[in-house]
C-alpha cells in the first residue's frame, strides 16, 4: 500500500533567492555585518520600494535583497560600482544567450 504524500512547497520561488538569502547569512556570520545593519539597510530598501508597489515576498521582494546586499558590500568597499556594473552586464548577456529552462552559466 502506497501513501500519497504531498510535498511541501518550496521556500524560495527561484534558486537564485536561496542562494543570495545563503550568501547574506554566510556574510553575516562570517563578520562581514551585523545582522541589525543587515536589517536596517534592508528595511530601508523595502521602505523605498514599498512606495511604488508592494512586496510579495517573491521575486520583487529578493530584487530588494540583492539590491541591499549589494548597497551593503559596496559601503563596506568590498566591491565598487563598476565591477557590480560588469557583473550585471555578464549575468545579463549570459541569460539572454541560454536557452530558456537551462540553467545560466558565465
Amino acid at each position: 500500500m502506497t501513501h500519497d504524500v504531498e510535498k511541501p512547497a518550496p521556500v524560495f520561488e527561484a534558486p537564485w533567492h536561496a542562494q543570495v538569502f545563503a550568501l547574506t547569512v554566510h556574510l553575516n556570520e562570517t563578520g562581514v555585518f551585523a545582522w541589525s545593519d543587515w536589517a536596517a539597510a534592508f528595511g530601508d530598501t523595502l521602505r523605498q520600494h514599498g512606495t511604488s508597489k508592494s512586496l510579495n515576498g517573491g521575486e520583487d521582494y529578493f530584487v530588494a535583497w540583492l539590491e541591499t546586499l549589494e548597497r551593503v558590500l559596496q559601503d563596506r568597499a568590498l566591491v565598487d560600482a563598476a565591477a557590480l556594473a560588469r557583473m550585471r552586464g555578464a549575468w545579463e548577456q549570459a541569460y539572454l544567450a541560454t536557452p530558456h529552462g537551462a540553467p545560466v552559466k558565465l
